[in-house]
């Protein structure tokens, strides 16, 4: 009997140094080191992770649906992807006591411990590595037009060269400990997102429609406009990929039972959204009413002048893609980091942490550089991970953990 007892309370030592251990390491991570956001934190980061390069191609995307489908698709994701972040918000704290503060919790709790990884975190990384390398190639580029129209007789330079530009900037950023820590950049990221977005429907209605516009598809066979509205539903999708961070983000507020976190993180979230409907709206309407189905993926490039006006905005679209690409990466560096010392047993220092995100930026501007023409690859990201993480897998986890009676609103509505 002595020996059983023995043995019962070594396991309970035991079973209580692990837990000491979870605990140190998550005050150590990026996502649950610091948990005192306010509301409005989640306001900002919402913006910067949504309303990013994306904006710009509305426009376009409209170009290829019509006016008719552009419109129904524009505001149904909107209606859709609002409901579908006020499901992750309200499964953050759906076991008491517990929280879920990445989207790969949230997804074992739904399929299983190890299915919901394979479901997840694929499908997760593979939106945040290609919106992180897709903005180290918007960022240069957008460096190079202001060099272009600021200097247009100066000697031509590579787009890699603005590439290395911009990614430089990360070097140093991405050493930011944790969500908390990256608050002002993401305010910044935020405000100049509402002013590039304003001055690109803005200097739109100035120029006013173009005497020669259409508004008939772009392609001019059927196989074309198939493929073209494929492309551009990637495009919506990809305005709206917030989702990907959104547990993480509602991870950093504080909670308790008396006032769950759900509570600011929704407050913050419908202030987001009203932002991002200020922005993509107007943009796809007006940038498509201007230049009809000749509009240019980016509608900023459209517009020629006046040329300090165009330096203005490609200087905003820098600093915001700045603040989104600290966003996604810090779901990266959580993920990259909980892994190396939960399951490989590394030590928490700031040398693992300063080797893990270098080696990371290196990686992203490198393929920025290769693949400069990363943004043509859009939709697939789009249809691949972008609309599953944002549109469908809230609805089906919300359906595997509540399990709604059958045909009732909640069933119907998920279904």
């Amino acid at each position: 009997m002595s020996e059983v007892g023995g043995s019962k309370r070594r396991e309970s030592i035991s079973e209580e140094r692990d837990n000491n251990n979870i605990k140190n390491t998550d005050d150590w991570l990026p996502i649950t080191s610091s948990r005192n956001a306010k509301w409005y934190y989640s306001t900002f980061h919402n913006v910067t992770a949504m309303v990013g390069a994306g904006v710009l191609s509305l426009p376009y995307a409209m170009s290829q649906m019509g006016w008719y489908w552009g419109t129904f698709v524009l505001i149904v994701s909107w209606v859709v992807t609002l409901y579908t972040l006020w499901q992750m918000v309200e499964m953050h704290e759906m076991v008491p006591g517990k929280r879920f503060d990445r989207y790969h919790e949230l997804g074992q709790e739904a399929f299983g411990e190890k299915l919901g990884l394979y479901i997840v975190v694929p499908q997760q990384l593979t939106v945040e590595v290609g919106v992180n390398i897709l903005y180290m190639v918007t960022g240069g580029k957008s460096l190079e037009k202001i060099y272009k129209t600021a200097c247009p007789d100066c000697r031509p330079l590579k787009t890699t060269y603005f590439i290395m530009m911009f990614g430089s900037v990360h070097f140093f950023l991405s050493h930011c400990p944790n969500f908390n820590s990256i608050t002002f950049v993401s305010f910044l990221a935020a405000v100049t997102s509402l002013s590039y977005s304003t001055i690109g429907w803005g200097a739109s209605v100035h120029k006013g429609i173009s005497p020669d516009v259409t508004y008939g598809s772009r392609a001019t066979t059927q196989t074309g406009k198939i493929f073209g509205a494929f492309q551009a539903l990637g495009e919506v999708a990809f305005a709206y990929a917030g989702h990907n961070v959104v547990l993480e983000i509602q991870a950093t507020m504080p909670s308790t039972p008396e006032k769950p976190c759900k509570k600011p993180m929704w407050k913050g979230v419908i202030a987001a959204y009203v932002v991002v409907a200020i922005c993509y709206f107007p943009v796809a309407f007006i940038g498509y009413a201007a230049f009809g189905s000749s509009v240019e993926e980016n509608v900023l490039i459209s517009l020629e002048k006046p040329a300090w006006l165009i330096i203005f905005a490609n200087a905003c679209v820098v600093i915001h893609v700045i603040g989104s690409y600290q966003i996604f990466a810090m779901g990266v560096f959580d993920m990259v980091e909980s892994y190396l010392v939960k399951a490989r047993k590394f030590t928490p220092s700031t040398m693992l942490r300063f080797i893990v995100r270098t080696t990371y930026v290196a990686i992203t501007l490198f393929l920025g550089m290769t693949f400069p023409f990363f943004g043509g690859l859009l939709s697939f990201f789009g249809g691949f991970a972008f609309a599953p993480t944002t549109y469908f897998l809230p609805c089906i986890m919300w359906l595997c953990i509540y399990k709604p009676k059958r045909f009732s609103l909640s069933w119907w509505t998920n279904w």
